[in-house]
C-alpha cells in the first residue's frame, strides 16, 4: 500500500510510460498521413468518437468503483482481524491466568501467530488473472520487497510451532484451515481438562468461527476475480476508443488555424491532444485494474505482512515479552 501523501505526476508519467509510446504512435500516424500524403478521407466525424467515449467513461468507472469495493472489502477483512486477534489474546491470557502461562498461553498465540503467516502466504500465491507480471508492476515492485516472495514459509512457521506441529501442518493444502483446526482442538482439549469453562469453551470457539469467517472471505476476494466479461468489454471499449480519437479530431484541429498565423500548422495540435486525452482515459483503466486485487503484492494492495506484524507485536506485549519484532516501515513510500 501506497503510504505517502500521494503519487507524484512523474510517477503516474513513469508508470505508465509504455502506454504513453503507444498512444503516441497512435496519434502521429493519422496525423503525418493526413499532412504529408493528403489522406484527408481519415477524418471521420467527432459525433460516434464522443458517443464512444461516453460509454466507455461509464464502463471505466463502473470497473473503477467495483475495484475499489473490493480492496475497501479486503481492509475490512483485515481490519476486523486485527479486532478479533487482540480479543483472542485477551481472553487465552486472562482465562488461563492461573495455570501455567508460559507454556499453554504462549503456544496458543505463538500458533496464531503461525496462522496470520500461513494465511498471508496463500493470499500472496500468484494467480493466472492477477497484475504483478505486467512490465509496469514489475518494475515498480524494485522499489519495495514482498516478504512472502523472498522468505520461505517453512522456515517462518518454525519460529512459531513445535517440531510435530510444524511436520503436520507442511502437509496440508490449506494450511491456514489445518493452524486453526489445531487451535480448535487445543481449546477442547483444555475444557476437558477443567482448565476453561463451558462459557469460556463458547466465547473462544466463536472467536475461531470468526477466524475461519474472515479467513473465507479473504479467499474468496482471492480466488474469485473482476467479472472477465466486464473486464474484457472494457478494455475492448477502450481501445476501439484510443485508436478512433486521433481520427476524430484531425478534422477539428486542421480547421483550428484557419485565418490566423498557424493555418496548415494547427493540425500538428492533435498529436498532444490525442495523447492527453486518451492517456487519461487508459490511466483511469489501469489504476482500476491495479486495485481489482487487493492481495497480489501490488503497491496499492493491502498491507497484510504489517498488519500481520502489528498483531503479532500487539499480542506478545500481552506476554510481556521484551524481545518484541520491529514495525514494518514502508519502502519508497510503500507499505506491505
Amino acid at each position: 500500500m501506497h503510504a505517502g501523501k500521494k503519487y507524484t505526476f512523474f510517477e503516474f508519467i513513469l508508470w505508465t510510460r509504455r502506454d504513453l509510446y503507444r498512444l503516441t504512435t497512435l496519434a502521429v500516424i493519422p496525423t503525418v498521413l493526413y499532412h504529408f500524403c493528403g489522406f484527408t478521407f481519415l477524418s471521420i466525424s467527432w459525433v460516434p468518437v464522443a458517443l464512444l467515449g461516453t460509454a466507455v467513461s461509464f464502463i471505466i468507472g463502473f470497473k473503477n468503483n467495483a475495484s475499489y469495493s473490493r480492496l475497501w472489502e479486503a481492509r475490512q477483512i483485515y481490519g476486523g482481524i486485527i479486532n478479533i486477534s487482540r480479543a483472542f489474546g485477551v481472553m487465552i491470557r486472562d482465562f488461563l491466568a492461573s495455570k501455567d502461562k508460559n507454556t499453554e498461553v504462549k503456544v496458543i498465540f505463538y500458533r496464531h501467530f503461525a496462522w496470520l503467516t500461513a494465511l498471508r502466504f496463500q493470499l500472496r500465491e500468484p494467480r493466472a488473472w492477477e497484475n504483478m507480471d505486467d512490465p509496469r508492476n514489475v518494475e515498480y515492485s524494485r522499489n519495495y520487497h514482498i516478504a512472502e516472495k523472498i522468505d520461505k514459509l517453512e522456515e517462518v512457521l518454525a519460529k512459531y510451532l513445535s517440531a510435530d506441529e510444524l511436520s503436520y501442518v507442511l502437509t496440508k493444502k490449506n494450511k491456514a484451515t489445518q493452524l486453526m483446526a489445531l487451535q480448535s482442538n487445543h481449546i477442547n482439549k483444555l475444557f476437558v481438562s477443567g482448565n476453561i469453562s463451558d462459557l469460556q469453551l463458547q466465547s473462544l470457539q466463536n472467536a475461531i468461527s470468526v477466524f475461519y469467517d474472515n479467513q473465507g472471505k479473504a479467499e474468496r476476494i482471492k480466488n474469485f476475480p473482476y467479472p472477465r466479461h466486464f473486464s474484457s468489454i472494457a478494455t475492448i471499449m477502450l481501445n476501439l476508443f484510443v485508436f478512433l480519437v486521433p481520427y476524430g479530431l484531425l478534422n477539428d484541429f486542421n480547421k483550428l488555424g484557419n485565418g490566423t498565423l498557424i493555418e496548415g500548422y494547427s493540425i500538428w495540435l492533435n498529436i498532444p491532444f490525442a495523447i492527453l486525452l486518451t492517456w487519461v482515459f487508459n490511466s483511469l483503466d489501469v489504476v482500476g485494474e491495479s486495485s481489482s486485487n487487493p492481495f497480489e503484492g501490488n503497491a496499492n494492495d493491502v498491507p497484510i505482512t504489517n498488519i500481520s506484524r502489528t498483531i503479532e507485536i500487539d499480542m506478545r506485549d500481552m506476554l510481556d515479552e521484551t524481545d518484541l519484532p520491529p514495525a514494518i516501515t514502508p519502502e519508497h513510500n510503500i507499505l506491505m
